[in-house]
């Protein structure tokens, strides 16, 4: 019988970069409850550029600190309803996009959102997960530092 690999353990909140967005670190909640990605974003404007879809939005990377700004552009790939925590769906902005934590790569779809009242700037949905990880919802920064 063949053994499966052990996958990586990450914690319930852990720091991610997304480099084509040009956003070196933020804090993500590991959050197994939610299907998808989401990052707070404001500032949002779709456009067409040489016949692509791109949107544009500005990012605070750090959670009370709202003088810290990335402003980015990325390819458009959807819009789709989304079910917040609050349980009302909303009509979201779909991106793809890497993300890197220590080391590990891959793609992610990301909704676009404000997020300016909840506790992190970022969610990592499992979706994003799957595969991937193991969580460990009892231990913080495990692949990443604080």
């Amino acid at each position: 019988m063949t053994q499966k690999p052990q996958l990586p353990i990450i914690g319930w909140r852990e720091w991610v970069s997304l480099p084509e967005l040009g956003i070196e670190k933020i804090k993500a909640k590991i959050d197994t409850g939610a299907r998808s990605c989401a990052i707070h974003a404001f500032d949002i404007e779709t456009f067409n550029q040489e016949g692509k879809h791109l949107v544009g939005f500005k990012v605070h990377p750090y959670q009370r600190d709202s003088i810290q700004t990335v402003a980015t552009v990325s390819p458009l790939v959807d819009a789709r309803q989304v079910r917040n925590s609050g349980g009302h769906a909303e009509l979201r902005l779909v991106i793809l996009t890497p993300i890197e934590i220590l080391g590990y790569q891959w793609p992610i779809e990301l909704t676009l959102t404000n997020r300016d009242v909840m506790g992190f700037r970022m969610l990592l949905g499992r979706q994003a997960l799957r595969h991937r990880f193991l969580v460990d919802p009892g231990k913080s920064f495990l692949l990443s530092h604080k």
